[in-house]
Parts: structure tokens; sequence; C-alpha cells
């Protein structure tokens, strides 16, 4: 262990901290990624809503319409 220890030289934690801040640019830039992609899923959610919102209400239509066609027809 004592071995190991010696080998962590200034130079060495220097290339460390070095990489960790490296990595956390980068994991910053996966968040901003992340942010983005989720205001892309919230409008495709809305489009979503809106389409079947739509739908319900044609189908809703149609059967008004169908039902007012066959009670006038008896």
């Amino acid at each position: 262990m004592e071995a190991m220890r010696a080998t962590w030289t200034d130079e060495r934690l220097d290339d460390l901290r070095d990489e960790v801040v490296r990595q956390g640019g980068r994991i910053d830039a996966m968040g901003a990624r992340i942010d983005a992609m989720g205001g892309r899923i919230d409008k495709l959610t809305h489009a979503i809503v809106v389409v079947g919102g739509s739908l319900l209400a044609a189908f809703i239509a149609f059967t008004a319409a169908l039902l007012g066609l066959i009670i006038t027809r008896l």
C-alpha cells in the first residue's frame, strides 16, 4: 500500500485534477443535450394529446351523426 502512495506525485495529482475537470465539462454538455431532448419530448407529448383529442371528438361526432340517422329512419 505504501508503494502505491509513493507513486502519486504532485504532477500526477495535477493530471488527475485536469482530467476530472475535463470530464466535468463533458458531463455538463451531456446535461444540456438531455435538457434539450426534454423540450422535444414535451412538444411530442403535446402533439399526441392534440391528435388524440381531435380523433376522440371526430369519433363522438360520427357516433352522434350515426345515431341521428338511425333515430330519424325509425
